[in-house]
Order: C-alpha cells, then sequence, then structure tokens
C-alpha cells in the first residue's frame, strides 16, 4: 500500500510541475518540449512512473492507474488550451518573420550559354545531314600532326604550343580534327560528320584567349566534293545561325591539311540603339579548305576518286558574338549572375 500510494503523490507532484510549465509556455515550441517531457512515450517522466505499475501489490494497481489516468487527461487538456490561446494571440504579436518581404524563387540550373551555341550549332548540321561524333581528349602525335599532314618540326608541334604528358608521346589533343581522322578510319565515304569537344593549347588567357576551349570541327567526304559545296553549306549555316542577312566571306589562308585554305569571315544584321538594324562589321568565325590529299591517303581514302572539305570554329567566340561578351574568360569565372542571365536567353 505504502508504494501505491508514493506513486500517486509522485503523480501529484508531476502534474503541479507540469501545469506550471503549460502556463509559462509562451511559444508552440516550448509548449511541445513540455508535451515531451511529460507525457512522450519513452522518456517522458509520467510515462516513466507508470513503468513501476507492474510491480505494485494487485490490490493498489487500480488506484495508481486511475489516478495516472486523471493526470494524463489534466495535462492533455491544459496544452490543448494553451495552444489554442498561443495560436489565438499569433495575430496580435509582431512575427519574427518580416512577411512583407517577397519570396524568394529555388535556384535552378542552367546549361552554360557556350554549351548552348555547341548544341545549336550540331543541330543546323544535323540538320544537313552531318552526324555528331566524339574521340579521346588524349591523343598521340600520328592522329593529332603526321595523320593531318603536320610534321612533328612543324611549329604547331612544338612544345611551346601544345600540351605534352611527362615521359610519353602521349598529349592533350590541340583540336578537334583527330577525330575526323579517326572517323576516315572506321566509315568508308561518304562521311558527314560534326565533331565538337575540349582542346588545349599553350595559349595566354586574356579576353580572346584561354588555354582550355571548345571547339567544332564539320568534315564531309564523298565523290566529287567541290569547294563550292563548302561555300554553301557553311552559308546555308550562317543564315541559319546568325539570321537572314548574314554574309560570308572567304579569305585565302594556309593550313597543313587543308588545300585549298580560307578564313570564313561573318558580317551580320545588328540593332543599333536607336532600334535601327544596320550590317556589322567582318568578323572572322573559322577557318576551312578543300582536305589535302595527303590526308586522304595517310587515312586510307583514294585522293584520286574521293575529295572532302572540313572547317572548324571555337563557339566560345560565336558565343560573344551571340551575347554580346566583352571578354571570353567571362565564361569562365563560374559567375552564376552571368550565367543564369545568359542561360535563360
Amino acid at each position: 500500500m505504502t508504494d501505491g500510494i508514493a506513486l500517486v503523490d509522485i503523480l501529484r507532484r508531476l502534474e503541479t510541475e507540469a501545469l506550471a510549465a503549460v502556463a509559462k509556455a509562451s511559444e508552440t515550441s516550448m509548449l511541445e518540449a513540455v508535451r515531451v517531457e511529460y507525457l512522450g512515450r519513452r522518456e517522458g517522466k509520467v510515462s516513466s512512473v507508470l513503468q513501476g505499475l507492474g510491480t505494485l501489490p494487485v490490490e493498489t494497481r487500480p488506484r495508481v492507474g486511475a489516478e495516472a489516468n486523471r493526470v494524463k487527461r489534466s495535462l492533455a487538456e491544459a496544452l490543448e488550451r494553451k495552444s489554442g490561446e498561443l495560436l489565438a494571440g499569433a495575430g496580435d504579436t509582431p512575427s519574427p518573420v518580416d512577411l512583407t518581404l517577397p519570396g524568394r524563387r529555388p535556384w535552378t540550373g542552367a546549361r552554360h550559354p557556350v554549351t548552348l551555341v555547341v548544341d545549336e550549332i550540331c543541330a543546323i548540321f544535323h540538320d544537313l545531314g552531318f552526324t555528331r561524333v566524339r574521340g579521346p581528349e588524349v591523343e598521340n602525335e600520328w592522329y593529332n600532326f603526321v595523320a593531318l599532314n603536320t610534321p612533328t618540326d612543324h611549329p604547331a608541334a612544338d612544345e611551346q604550343d601544345t600540351l605534352y604528358l611527362e615521359a610519353s608521346d602521349l598529349l592533350l589533343r590541340s583540336h578537334t580534327s583527330p577525330v575526323q581522322v579517326r572517323t576516315m578510319e572506321r566509315h568508308e565515304p561518304p562521311i558527314r560528320v560534326v565533331a565538337p569537344g575540349w582542346v588545349y593549347r599553350r595559349d595566354s588567357y586574356d579576353p580572346t584567349h584561354t588555354p582550355v576551349f571548345l571547339q567544332v570541327e564539320g568534315l564531309a567526304v564523298d565523290d566529287g566534293i567541290t569547294f563550292v559545296d563548302l561555300k554553301a553549306t557553311l552559308g546555308e549555316f550562317a543564315r541559319r545561325f546568325f539570321g537572314e542577312g548574314a554574309k560570308l566571306r572567304f579569305r585565302p589562308s594556309f593550313f597543313p591539311f587543308t588545300e585549298p585554305s580560307a578564313e570564313v569571315d561573318v558580317k551580320r544584321m545588328v540593332t543599333r540603339a536607336d532600334g535601327v538594324r544596320v550590317e556589322s562589321d567582318w568578323l572572322e568565325i573559322m577557318g576551312a579548305g578543300m582536305v589535302d590529299p595527303a590526308v586522304l591517303a595517310n587515312v586510307g581514302c583514294d585522293p584520286e576518286r574521293h575529295t572532302g572539305w572540313a572547317f572548324g570554329m571555337g563557339p566560345g567566340r560565336i558565343a560573344m558574338l551571340r551575347y554580346d561578351v566583352p571578354d571570353l574568360r567571362m565564361f569562365f569565372e563560374s559567375d552564376m549572375r552571368f550565367l543564369a542571365q545568359m542561360g535563360a536567353r
């Protein structure tokens, strides 16, 4: 009987403590803490007292159990009343959060502006019958230079321009032209491919150069392909990418792997600050030319039967034109304010 009386006294004392804590609670979080402390299923103080119920004599258990149920109901009712009071008074109490501030939209990612340009270029050439291909970024001298009619003593093969791997004849490709070589080795003409990818050179890091950049090259090999086909294809690309009114200009140039070769300039229609549409200046966008017969012979194509043409452009510089960006380095600085603007256009 004594143990039963002691438990009843403990339950009443806990009730008094809990009711006082409920009365002092000024926030719903404080009220929840009181509930857990006294009525929590595992570690609540009232629940802990009831764990000793099984050790009491049979005749005292009903009295203690009844008292325990009464205390639980008393605390539950007090908690509910206090919760209602706090919620009712919330409108009169200044909120710690300024509800007048505009909501913050969740940040969402966007494709990089240069990636957008690469994908658009490849999509245009896909419509013209070209397949998108890729190749390894680590190459050897054969694919990067020799097969492309560039002797190893050529200035472009010098270590000052090319990044060689230590204690190895391997190098980081300096253009995506090795993809063209690998494609011609694996497939018989007709071939029409476009090859985007990262290339690496020992260039300075300035507004118009970076040591790592994306390049897009194209290749067409078939019976009877001529320079006229090259000009027509690139002209259609310019019209679709830069818009109606875009013009191309071909200037004689030299590349070891094409003959004849040309630098290709574009003149676009742009809108001045006063809203008037005018022609831009001529801007160089790519190099191009007819595939050198020696390159065709190196990959097993019969230069007496097959001809081809190729081009190469830097989509980073194309993106500078598209988005009116003055400095190529801005594409590499990971400024989310800049990239979000470009990716959302």
